[in-house]
């Protein structure tokens, strides 16, 4: 599908058009980029059933717009665009990556410092140059640093989320090669890591000898219209980089050959030397080709079948870094991971933030199998989200209570996102916490307390009675922002002791599985929810799950309505 691509385009364009000061432009196109990026059609199939007209139809998209849209479709770019890249006197998309710049403030810094990209704003950073000027200070300089650093941390790793439909989109065009007999993703992909370097793909065929078959697979491989360079080709392995930057390898193999080499090329590698020493211990030998017993292969088409000659309990990918599995596979006690939630209990609406309303959010989850969806737009002190104040609490209540009389077999719950101010106190009044059915609790600002404040603040806000679950607990937002200094130990006890859930958010992947498995040995109950601040979003929260599974939940583990 292009609708994402068309949709980051737009976006862009907006932003480089607000770089400009160009009235009333920028907010079109961004709002048509949002309608395009919520679309569950297929842009490209609109325009082939109704052509311009068609595109038109989509809420936002005007005239100019559609042309374009149309441009990119025929031609797979758009003029105006790289235009006004072209005219662009700063890289704004490097420069919109850093953490507390939006496109006033990049433009300030032009027109003051004359910084046009990352390396120029580091520069003046060692200058000193940032904090001096109006609206920045020093601690706005020390983010951008700190958020510079991270950025710099990250070269060449690509977050899951921002991956995966390309990824769909190669797998299915291998997929449809009829002689394909076996295909899977590996690596760090498989074991649904949060951040990842490249994507290997795996392929078996019935003959590796056969070489038109061989060439027909790589040739697929090499030739997608998302391949910018192809960096190797050959019978048993290809490489490309696709437009996004992103390194992908495909290998081929022999059908008899193929679960060896998936549980080889998933692996990690520490669970692979693991592997293979208990191999060795059997007089054995593991290798990507098959297990061996001297020159006889006794397994190696399928993972299952390698497991078990080895007289292991199958591990899910997921749980594959040498970290406690291999002892409960030999024990037979590797858990039945989770894989599905009954509902969603963090989500945001129109009321706030949010881009639909109560109602559409509700029929989406009705969509997805949920038997309830609980609505936790912010609270008042989150100003920048429109945050609810008790008057607009209960309003919002009255609705949901209304809207659930429509509802069999699913219900809305009445929820609020309720905003941990300084002194660990709550900003809205118990006497409307306490009609809601389920109270959040979430920090918000003040990232640079002490480890021991933080602690204090958060320990604080949950001896509140009325609170069930403590969102996103770390405050880190991974590809963006590092975690505020916090005693999670002391915070996991107080959720133990005062029967609190904590989160794991889908967007934010905070908690992550490190923590999410120490909660979960202490007895604390995890929440998956996914942050949704659109229809769409709620469907993320699939890496909520991830998250959950490389910790090693079940269903057991998992805080549900």
């Amino acid at each position: 599908m292009k609708n994402q691509e068309i949709a980051q385009i737009l976006f862009e364009i907006g932003d480089l058009l607000d770089l400009q000061e160009v009235p009333f432009k920028p907010e079109a196109y961004k709002k048509a980029a949002i309608a395009i990026d919520l679309l569950e059609e297929n842009i490209d199939l609109i325009y082939q059933k109704e052509g311009i007209k068609g595109l038109e139809k989509i809420g936002g998209v005007g005239k100019s717009i559609a042309l374009s849209i149309e441009e990119y479709l025929k031609t797979n770019k758009i003029a105006f665009y790289k235009q006004l890249k072209k005219e662009s006197p700063v890289n704004l998309e490097e420069l919109l990556k850093v953490e507390g710049l939006g496109v006033k403030k990049i433009k300030k810094l032009y027109q003051q410092l004359k910084i046009r990209n990352l390396k120029d704003l580091e520069k003046a950073i060692e200058d000193n140059k940032i904090a001096p000027l109006f609206g920045f200070g020093e601690k706005t300089e020390q983010n951008i640093l700190e958020s510079i650093k991270f950025l710099r941390q990250g070269q060449d790793k690509f977050l899951l989320r921002d991956t995966l439909k390309e990824i769909d989109l190669v797998s299915e065009k291998i997929k449809r090669i009829k002689e394909v007999v076996d295909f899977s993703v590996a690596g760090s992909v498989r074991r649904k890591k949060e951040i990842i370097g490249d994507v290997d793909f795996l392929v078996s065929i019935e003959d590796t000898s056969n070489k038109y078959v061989v060439e027909k697979v790589m040739n697929t491989f090499v030739t997608m219209d998302n391949v910018v360079k192809v960096i190797g080709k050959g019978e048993t392995k290809s490489s490309i980089k696709t437009s996004n930057n992103l390194n992908m390898d495909l290998r081929l193999v022999s059908a008899t050959s193929f679960g060896a080499a998936l549980q080889y090329f998933t692996g990690s590698k520490d669970h692979n030397i693991a592997l293979r020493r208990i191999a060795i211990k059997k007089g054995y030998k593991l290798n990507e080709y098959g297990l061996f017993n001297g020159d006889k292969k006794i397994a190696g088409q399928t993972e299952e079948g390698v497991y078990e000659k080895l007289g292991l309990q199958f591990v899910p990918p997921e749980l594959r870094e040498n970290q406690g599995e291999i002892n409960l596979a030999i024990n037979n006690e590797v858990p039945d991971l989770v894989s599905s939630v009954k509902g969603d209990l963090h989500c945001h609406t129109s009321y706030n933030g949010g881009e639909n309303t109560i109602e559409e959010m509700a029929e989406e989850a009705i969509k997805m199998g949920y038997s309830y969806l609980g609505i936790t737009d912010h609270s008042k002190s989150l100003r920048i989200e429109n945050g609810l104040d008790e008057k607009r609490l209960l309003e919002q209540k009255k609705e949901i209570d209304k809207l659930n009389k429509k509802y069999t077999n699913f219900k809305l719950l009445s929820g609020v996102e309720v905003d941990i101010l300084k002194d660990g106190s709550l900003d809205i009044d118990n006497d409307v916490l306490k009609v809601l059915d389920y109270v959040s609790i979430s920090v918000h600002s003040g990232f640079k307390m002490t480890k021991e404040e933080m602690t204090k603040r958060i320990l604080k806000a949950m001896d509140n009675s009325y609170v069930k679950t403590l969102n996103h607990p770390t405050g880190a937002i991974i590809g963006k922002r590092e975690s505020y200094l916090v005693d999670m130990e002391l915070i996991i006890k107080k959720a133990k002791e005062r029967n609190i859930a904590l989160e794991i958010n889908s967007y934010r992947c905070d908690l992550n599985s490190q923590l999410a498995k120490m909660a979960k040995n202490s007895g604390v109950k995890l929440v998956i929810n996914s942050d949704a601040h659109n229809k769409k979003e709620l469907h993320d929260i699939q890496f909520g799950i991830y998250i959950a599974r490389r910790a090693g939940l079940t269903k057991e583990d998992i805080y549900e309505i």
